[in-house]
């Protein structure tokens, strides 16, 4: 599933242009094609339709996991989930076999929203607070510091890797760059949250802060057959190195499931205190 930087980055793309895509920014949204019904979230599709048509995207932003359209007058909402791609195309080629909505575009073009495992959704709201009122703090805004991480991490009694994969707790981080994060500041993915000392939550900050950066500077990773165009796999230090050496200290990698969700970890570096 796209993370936070991967999502920056398509956000970024269909924003500015970019991988020899125009910016959609501008473009008036002429006409609709919805494939797949339960793609759309809400509202129903009748008033999904009275709606957008006519509207134009005024900008395309991000919030945690979830890629932001502010058109004229509403917001359209959209999470890739495992396998959601955004296709900008002409108006003119062929439907993708795996397309579950397709928005046409003036000047010819038309985004695809395309989805083999049809976990995506979407959403079209004048209130975004509807679909994201639960999410928790930006990790990169400015108002995200370490005493905030601190006293948050204190307010719950879970274990760090669940914890930070929790996006009521922290919008927009997963699986890749949780175990890179924690393993940078060098912290047990099982510790406690609320035994972390002030110094070990000023450490995680600041190492997560790190590596979304890093990974929105190489345009994310490209590890799943859906996403691309990043390069972020090439620099990862523990996720899906099991076996492999430590880069700090050359003790194999090792895997342990915490949560129900696959974890990466050196035990020389991040012991269980």
């Amino acid at each position: 599933m796209p993370e936070l930087p991967e999502v920056e980055t398509f956000a970024r793309i269909l924003r500015l242009g970019g991988r020899d895509n125009p910016s959609l920014v501008g473009s008036k949204i002429n006409g609709e094609l919805l494939l797949w019904s339960r793609t759309l979230a809400s509202p129903s599709y009748p008033e999904f339709h009275s709606h957008i048509l006519g509207q134009t995207i005024q900008d395309i932003g991000r919030r945690g996991k979830f890629l932001l359209f502010t058109l004229s007058s509403d917001t359209l909402i959209i999470h890739l989930r495992m396998s959601g791609d955004l296709l900008v195309e002409t108006e003119s080629a062929p439907i993708g076999k795996h397309y579950r909505l397709v928005l046409n575009l003036q000047d010819g073009l038309r985004l695809a929203f395309n989805d083999p495992r049809k976990f995506g959704r979407v959403w079209l709201t004048a209130d975004p607070d509807t679909v994201l009122g639960d999410l928790g703090p930006e990790p990169l805004d400015e108002s995200f510091t370490a005493q905030v991480l601190y006293e948050r991490l204190h307010s719950y009694r879970r274990q760090l890797k669940p914890l930070l994969l929790d996006q009521t707790f922290l919008a927009g981080l997963g699986n890749i760059y949780s175990d890179e994060a924690l393993h940078m500041a060098k912290l047990h993915p099982s510790t406690l949250s609320h035994n972390l000392t002030p110094d070990q939550a000023e450490r995680l900050w600041h190492n997560i802060c790190t590596v979304l950066r890093e990974g929105i500077r190489r345009n994310g990773a490209s590890i799943d057959w859906v996403y691309r165009g990043g390069d972020f796999q090439n620099y990862f230090r523990v996720y899906r190195r099991t076996g492999q050496p430590c880069p700090v200290c050359g003790t194999p990698i090792q895997r342990l499931v915490i949560g129900q969700r696959s974890t990466h970890y050196c035990p020389t570096c991040q012991p269980f205190l």
